[in-house]
């Protein structure tokens, strides 16, 4: 029985680990919908892309290769030279700035005061371009991610446990890196929001639109802040989630998990993004362990696998069933 424990800990701290990566999708979500009032769809695809530029400017690759070689018969590949990880990052970010001012001028402008669902189709289309953009200018083969972060076993949770319980825990340095940069990017953010001038200008944004234009807040302004932000947290979750699996294309499918968050945690609260995240994580892996089991299937007769793949959307769709807004998200009361 004490192997069983055991075993269902080390799930649940991995589960715990796994959810922090969720968490840091659906904090870009929570970003934009709580600045804008639009859910982003093309948020998987922000952190597909920056982590494919993140890789093409680290290796040098020249963008649109395929695309120029085809049209003028040459056979052009990268520029030769290879950027420290530190610079490369730097660029990238600032490639996601000019994504975020981008989608402000040539997008949002010409849909302030649109329904919801025009906004929503908006990144619907938004998503699928940056796909195809992300596959012309880098390609669509799998890409290894180098920035030095060690992942594999941690050696010193590994022997601290053996020596504590006789059985050593494994756990992901990566997840470990992730975790901590998770805290630190919800602590920063929380700063930001409360503290800053900007800040405060999000937040009365996200409370009406028309009331802080009438102050003088430029909505344009913090649109393209906020953008900008939830780039930077996609490069972020695209960095951890490549280096954990490789940059490619199945990287945007993240989304997917990223909603059951969002539903557990509520829309419009940051922290909530966090301990959403968390749930879904550790729910997921002590579930699967549970029915998974020996002794489950002695006691039902049978048992069950892959349930990691739906277990989030029954969850999500419980807590839809009672409590629609979340466990922080705002109560939306309409009165007619």
């Amino acid at each position: 029985m004490m192997d069983q424990f055991l075993y269902g800990t080390e799930a649940a701290i991995n589960g715990l680990m796994t959810g922090v990566m969720y968490s840091l999708v659906a904090l870009g979500f929570v970003l934009i919908f709580k600045a804008s009032g639009i859910f982003n769809y093309a948020q998987g695809v922000m952190a597909l892309f920056g982590a494919l530029t993140l890789v093409g400017i680290q290796e040098g690759q020249v963008p649109f290769a395929g695309l120029i070689n085809a049209i003028f018969g040459t056979n052009i590949q990268k520029f030769g030279w290879e950027l420290p990880a530190v610079a490369a990052i730097i660029l990238t970010i600032g490639v996601m700035i000019l994504f975020a001012w981008l989608v402000e001028r040539l997008l949002l402008k010409h849909l302030v005061n649109q329904e919801p669902i025009i906004l929503f189709m908006a990144t619907i289309g938004l998503a699928y371009f940056m796909e195809g953009v992300g596959d012309l200018m880098w390609g669509s083969d799998i890409k290894t991610l180098n920035l030095g972060l060690t992942q594999g076993l941690n050696e010193t949770i590994d022997a601290a446990t053996y020596d504590w319980f006789g059985y050593g825990f494994y756990i992901d340095n990566l997840d470990i890196t992730a975790a901590i940069i998770a805290i630190i990017l919800v602590v920063a953010l929380t700063i930001f929001s409360q503290y800053s001038t900007t800040g405060r200008a999000l937040r009365a944004v996200a409370d009406d639109h028309q009331a802080a234009l009438s102050v003088g807040i430029s909505l344009r302004f913090i649109w393209v802040v906020v953008w900008a932000i939830a780039g930077f947290i996609a490069l972020v979750a695209g960095v951890m989630w490549g280096a954990k699996s490789g940059v490619q294309f199945s990287l945007s499918l993240i989304t997917l998990k990223a909603l059951p968050v969002l539903m557990l945690g509520g829309f419009t609260s940051i922290p909530g993004a966090i301990i959403g995240g968390m749930i879904i994580g550790v729910g997921e892996k002590l579930f699967e362990f549970i029915v998974s089991s020996s002794w489950f299937g002695d006691f039902f007769g049978f048992t069950m696998n892959a349930t990691e793949n739906w277990f989030a959307y029954v969850l999500a769709l419980i807590f839809l069933v009672f409590r629609p807004q979340g466990l922080f998200g705002d109560k939306i009361i309409e009165r007619v």
